[in-house]
């Protein structure tokens, strides 16, 4: 009899900084074998730490992990990105996503449409239209892969300094699983604790 999966989300945690930094090297170099250039010159050491550690200490990463509290998936929220959204994208209306990574060891059990479906209702929750994302211009098949789950491209931007730049969204409350939506955890309570969709603003 095959085993129910428990994966769940939570909040990232100062220690979970080396496990998600072994997620990004391990997402660097699979994305090398698909001969795309993303992250072909990735921030490494104590700078890549001091970003984490800041999304976490704000509330803005988040972990979704297995058996015995492994990570497997990490996805983090932030500000808007001037670079790319103006004034007439209404920035406020968006959340926005950010490193979004799964454990190739997770492959195959939806774990980004499901931490998007969150994402997607945290927006819904906290008042916002879309779910807003931006991704490497030459990636086409990440590309490929956010338009199946329902975000649209809106435009790419290709300022000098950034090589990121595809802009797309999805509307909030939108999902592409409903059936199977991560239970969501607090820092502090056990396995079997849920809570509700956290609010936050920004």
């Amino acid at each position: 009899m095959k085993s129910v999966q428990t994966e769940y989300l939570r909040p990232a945690a100062a220690e979970d900084v080396p496990a998600l930094l072994v997620l990004r090297a391990e997402a660097e170099g699979w994305l090398r074998t698909k001969g795309t250039d993303q992250w072909s010159d990735p921030e490494t050491g104590e700078r890549a730490i001091a970003k984490w550690r800041a999304s976490i200490d704000e509330g803005r990463a988040w972990v979704v992990v297995g058996e015995h509290d492994r990570v497997l998936a990490t996805v983090s929220r932030g500000p808007v990105d001037r670079d790319f959204w103006t004034d007439s994208d209404r920035p406020e209306s968006g959340l926005y996503l950010y490193k979004l990574i799964v454990a190739r060891e997770a492959s195959g059990r939806h774990l980004g449409t499901r931490v998007i479906d969150w994402m997607s209702r945290l927006a819904a929750l906290e008042g916002r239209n879309w779910v807003r994302i931006d991704t490497w211009r030459t990636n086409t098949g990440l590309h490929a892969y956010y338009e199946r789950l329902g975000f649209q491209h809106v435009r790419t931007e290709a300022p000098s300094h950034r090589r990121s730049g595809w802009l797309a969204q999805r509307p909030a409350g939108e999902l592409a699983m409903p059936e199977r939506l991560l239970p969501i955890q607090s820092a502090d309570a056990s396995p079997t604790a849920r809570i509700d969709m956290p609010r936050q603003k920004g």
